[in-house]
């Protein structure tokens, strides 16, 4: 592909495949697709909601009857029709009808584009963040913005004016839609599998032994509390004036995830706060009081060392003659884990709810010896390893997409 130099005032793109060198026509969308044509829809039908689609790709559908549908049914789809979410634009959830199906039907939510362009051209031309953005200025509502399909027809986009240029650009898009899809669908396998080796590595409730287990091991596991390798310390330094700490914030996610830190300074509510000592404890793991029922838990890394937490978040050391950390990060994802340390320790009415450390400390579990537990925990690191490659290679996908819908569309 070919940079277009920046000093050439001509409605074309920044990058753009060799071989095209005419200015993109500006058209309305009304011009360029027949919006929500009308249709009779069959007997029985598959249903496409708003919520059923993510990105660009549909993640779920389910079976209606045509007279038991919900009213919002009404857009048959076509082979090549374009579904633009109009409410909550800004989520950017469109999809290009592809299937070779005749009874699917999308909810009015949804605009429905039949164009007589490419179609793929016209997806990623939608997906572009300078589109939504002409798309909000003309919405309704700030909660749920939406914007109606007659005030979307009349928006105007860039089209080449050749349908070559149009059909490379939508290959290009749809190659890397298609690479996107592929690492989603090994990242949701990778997810799946590790639900199913949580079920079978860890004893069921009533159980002794986990189903599944590593060659050589063969004892019951036994009852422990787990204070009796995690203890509380409350040895914190005092924040200075006039310095910038970092406020830890727990992701609600079981699992022990690395807690993140963000900067902030220390003036605001400063005489309930103070740094954790990370020097003397290196293996800290903290909760907060109030979402750890919602998976707010998780370990400290040494790069947070002189990190500010309130008072609802315990500090806890871990001892690693005890428990395994990568055991006990695994064991935190399981739901006897969630059933015997977090709901059965929650304090408080609807309105508040807690789990004091004391009580969270004293939870009875079943532990193998620690060589078990070092091979458990050890297992899912490398499994963990692997999800978060396979992440970061779909989340880097998704941001060289970004770049080239800047660079590849006026």
């Amino acid at each position: 592909m070919a940079k277009i130099d920046d000093s050439v005032k001509k409605k074309v793109p920044e990058l753009r495949f060799p071989g095209f060198t005419d200015d993109w026509e500006e058209r309305k969308l009304k011009d360029i697709a027949q919006f929500n044509p009308k249709t009779v829809l069959p007997d029985e039908f598959e249903y496409v909601d708003l919520e059923s689609v993510v990105g660009t790709e549909m993640i779920s559908h389910r079976t209606e009857s045509k007279d038991q549908a919900p009213s919002r049914a009404q857009r048959l789809a076509q082979k090549g029709d374009v579904f633009y979410q109009t409410v909550r634009p800004y989520q950017m959830n469109n999809y290009l009808y592809d299937l070779p199906y005749d009874n699917y039907v999308f909810s009015t939510g949804y605009a429905q584009m039949r164009p007589n362009i490419d179609s793929y051209f016209l997806l990623n031309s939608v997906q572009n963040k300078q589109f939504v953005q002409h798309v909000l200025d003309r919405s309704t509502g700030t909660s749920y913005p939406a914007i109606n399909s007659s005030d979307l027809s009349n928006i105007e986009i860039h089209v080449p004016s050749k349908l070559s240029e149009q059909q490379k650009i939508g290959a290009f898009f749809q190659s890397i839609d298609d690479t996107i899809a592929l690492h989603q669908r090994k990242l949701d396998l990778l997810k799946e599998q590790k639900k199913g080796y949580l079920q079978k590595m860890f004893p069921k409730n009533g159980a002794k032994v986990p189903e599944l287990r590593f060659g050589g091991f063969a004892d019951d596991w036994e009852e422990r509390k787990l204070s009796s390798g995690l203890r509380e310390y409350t040895d914190r330094v005092i924040v200075e004036d006039d310095k910038e700490y970092y406020q830890i914030s727990v992701r609600n996610n079981f699992g022990g995830i690395t807690l993140r830190g963000s900067k902030m300074g220390n003036k605001i509510g400063r005489k309930r706060q103070a740094k954790i000592n990370l020097t003397k404890y290196p293996q800290t793991l903290i909760f907060t009081r109030q979402t750890v029922e919602q998976g707010g838990i998780g370990w400290v890394d040494k790069y947070c060392d002189g990190a500010i937490v309130t008072e609802n978040m315990p500090t806890i050391s871990l001892d690693t003659s005890v428990f395994s950390k990568y055991f006990l990060t695994n064991l935190f994802q399981t739901r006897i884990f969630y059933k015997n340390a977090i709901l059965d320790n929650i304090e408080g009415g609807s309105a508040q709810i807690a789990i004091h450390e004391s009580k969270f400390l004293s939870s009875t579990l079943l532990f193998p010896n620690l060589d078990e537990q070092q091979k458990i925990g050890q297992f899912f690191k490398q499994l963990d390893d692997t999800i978060d490659l396979h992440q970061r290679k779909l989340d880097l996908l998704k941001e060289q997409k970004k770049g080239f819908l800047q660079k590849m569309f006026v």
